[in-house]
């Protein structure tokens, strides 16, 4: 089993009734004594980089919902540390944050892979000792990151295939109706 650390997956309980977090895949890029951060990374936001950052130029990058905590921010994670100085690296070869002058610049000028790169609006938080009893609650499944999967353009599909990565005993739960009530 995994534990809380900086680029592990918290792949959400098929029953999890917490609509900012339902079928949804947590990277968690912080984890301390004081609390716990990190992004949902499946969960399209409905406006796009340029209608919320007015200087990208670029049209129709996708923009997905962090959490529900300061929807008023933008937040990224890369795996070009190349050419994003200051990214904070959260697992080997993926980086949270960075310069966002050089990243607006880079779009702008279409020297960024954007199969590498992806925006968030908000994040999700923890406070002391909130995501431990949230896991003994069951809320949460953790899961070893796979970083192809991370940055899939099917959002519909990285929950299911988070957990049908971790095997035959989480592979059935992706099939798991939203409310069992109705099967």
């Amino acid at each position: 089993m995994e534990t809380l650390a900086p680029g592990i997956l918290l792949i959400a309980d098929p029953f999890l009734k917490d609509p900012n977090f339902a079928r949804t895949v947590v990277l968690l890029c912080e984890h301390q004594d004081e609390g716990s951060f990190g992004f949902v990374v499946n969960r399209q936001f409905d406006q796009r980089l340029d209608e919320l950052i007015p200087a990208v130029l670029t049209p129709n990058i996708p923009v997905y919902f962090g959490g529900p905590v300061q929807m008023d921010t933008i937040h990224f994670i890369h795996q070009m540390p190349e050419l994003i100085e200051g990214g904070f690296e959260v697992f080997p070869g993926i980086y949270w944050g960075g310069d966002f002058a050089t990243v607006v610049e880079l779009l702008n000028r279409g020297e960024l892979d954007l199969q590498k790169i992806k925006f968030f609006i908000g994040y999700s938080g923890w406070s002391s000792g909130q995501l431990e009893g949230e896991l003994t609650e069951k809320s949460w499944i953790l899961s070893r990151i796979n970083p192809p999967l991370l940055f899939s353009g099917d959002e519909q599909e990285i929950w299911k295939q988070s957990l049908q990565n971790m095997g035959n005993n989480f592979a059935m739960m992706a099939n798991f109706p939203i409310d069992p009530s109705l099967n």
